[in-house]
């Protein structure tokens, strides 16, 4: 029986992936994904995990392809730089089963410390890059991706934005038939997979055979497509920015991308020569624009269309035509109010107390990051999942003292990429303190679960990790535990450990304040 639902992109890639028949999701949460695989778990006889980070995740699912079953991986775009020592020589090997990696860019930078495109990272390892522009394609899209996976025996690359992601439209799709589980043969020949000088030269060469295969591919596809309309101009573009000029420009002629790597020149060469003016509307960076033009194909794009935040058929519409932006959304703005720490958020303790003591603090990634702003202002960098440790690490060899030094980290970040650090420090017999914000979640992305604390993504009871033990095993010696809510002994506490030598860690422990019941 045919349904008709309003589903988010993020819900529609899910559906698209059961679908499809993947056994396995793995993933990492961060915004705008997080529900990708949230969704998918939700769907009997499958198996979906939250794993420690995004390269773990990749490597898993790269094993379930290997056994000859379907997988997805679900990641932001920032998480692709994790994962990315594993997807690059994955197309070298190829895959078994088919393997889609699920990259959602952030435009914008609604959640993100940047607005990297990742469209640049699936042609820079020569995977295919497919991209839907609305829920119904991202259900359709990520079904064709694994058949084009094991067709070309490569990983593809599902890129979708913050505006997919997460806004809605009607999806139709029938479940009444159970999806088949495609499943082949487990098979690992060794000078295929195992990557040793002698077998990665060989599968180079197969790798640049399949490019010329999928840019014959990209001129047949029905991913890419054209809509006919008047040609005084037209456009090319793909993903939102499709739907932001069918609004500013309704009856254009437009050449509509689903597969951006590798583009299909002849077909849109063919295009160009009917338009009188050609312009490319894409977010951020001008890739289909540079891509065209280093092929011979003149446009135009970023000279008209901004190279920063996200795109809407306002600002797509002046920058064409080159009239003022209308303020039809200015209209409707309400008064900016800064992102604060909850009320009762855990960590206001720790950096109420890291600001009286005037300390130079590095961050990292999480809902904590807030402390550097008032009533705190008391951290000093953030750049990367897992990098406060190093940087403190850094700026103390560099000759600062380090008791006015203090890193600090959250418990879902530091099992991410944060125990590394720890290792290096102790091995190199630094000296520096660390506080571990453990709120007993990943709390900025919508409280999931990780590796030291809580059940499992299916509900499953999780064995968590001991992060004092694990602290111990790796050589800290002065390690403590102290809610940081007890205010009087936090302090003194970090008073006391800034004088120790060696490696020391606090571990600030109070569950976040949304995760608590009351009454």
């Amino acid at each position: 029986m045919v349904e008709k639902k309003l589903l988010s992109g993020d819900e529609a890639i899910a559906l698209g992936a059961y679908e499809a028949g993947v056994a396995c999701g793995f993933g990492y949460p961060g915004t705008p994904s997080t529900e990708i695989l949230e969704a998918f778990a939700t769907f009997k006889d499958v198996y979906a995990e939250w794993s420690i980070n995004e390269k773990v995740a990749l490597e898993n699912a790269t094993g379930v392809s290997l056994a000859g079953s379907r997988s997805i991986v679900t990641m932001k775009h920032v998480g692709l730089n994790v994962a990315l020592d594993a997807f690059m020589t994955l197309a070298y090997t190829g895959i078994n089963g088919g393997l889609v990696v699920a990259s959602a860019d952030d435009p914008g930078m609604h959640s993100s410390q940047n607005e990297q495109d990742n469209r640049y990272l699936g042609k820079f390892a020569n995977v295919p890059v497919i991209e839907p522009s609305d829920s119904s394609e991202a259900r359709t899209f990520t079904k064709q991706a694994f058949e084009i996976s094991e067709r070309f025996d490569l990983p593809v690359l599902l890129r979708i934005t913050t505006r997919t992601a997460h806004s809605g439209s009607i999806v139709e799709f029938d479940l009444s038939n159970k999806p088949v589980k495609p499943k082949k043969k487990m098979d690992i020949p060794w000078d295929k997979y195992v990557m040793m000088p002698l077998n990665a030269k060989k599968r180079r060469v197969v790798l640049v055979k399949k490019q010329e295969e999928l840019r014959a591919f990209a001129e047949i596809t029905e991913l890419n497509h054209e809509d006919a309309g008047e040609t005084d101009i037209g456009f090319i573009t793909s993903g939102v920015s499709y739907q932001y000029v069918r609004e500013a420009f309704p009856g254009k002629a437009v050449f509509k991308l689903g597969l951006l790597n590798p583009l299909p020149l002849k077909r849109i060469d063919s295009f160009v020569s009917r338009v009188k003016k050609v312009y490319v509307v894409e977010e951020v960076e001008p890739y289909i624009e540079d891509y065209l033009n280093a092929a011979g194909i003149k446009v135009e794009g970023k000279s008209k269309i901004p190279l920063i935040d996200e795109l809407n058929p306002d600002i797509v519409r002046s920058g064409i035509l080159g009239t003022k932006q209308s303020n039809t959304l200015e209209a409707v703005k309400t008064p900016g109010r800064p992102p604060q720490l909850c009320p009762d958020c855990g960590h206001r303790g720790v950096f109420k107390v890291l600001n009286e003591l005037k300390l130079t603090v590095a961050g990292d990634i999480g809902c904590y990051t807030l402390g550097a702003l008032p009533p705190f202002s008391a951290m000093h960098t953030c750049i990367d999942m897992g990098s406060s440790i190093n940087h403190a690490y850094g700026i103390i060899k560099a000759g600062e003292p380090s008791d006015k030094v203090v890193a600090v980290i959250g418990d879902s970040t530091f099992m991410h990429s944060g125990i590394t650090g720890i290792a290096n420090a102790v091995y190199n017999n630094g000296s520096m303190l660390t506080i571990i914000l453990d709120n007993r979640t990943t709390a900025m992305t919508g409280r999931q679960p990780h590796a030291a604390a809580g059940d499992t993504l299916q509900g499953a009871p999780g064995h968590n990790v001991d992060i004092e033990a694990l602290l111990h095993a790796l050589g800290v010696m002065d390690v403590a535990v102290v809610d940081p809510f007890d205010g009087k002994n936090l302090k003194s506490l970090v008073e006391e450990y800034l004088k120790k030598q060696g490696v020391r860690v606090i571990i600030a422990r109070r569950p976040c304040a949304l995760m608590v019941k009351h009454g």
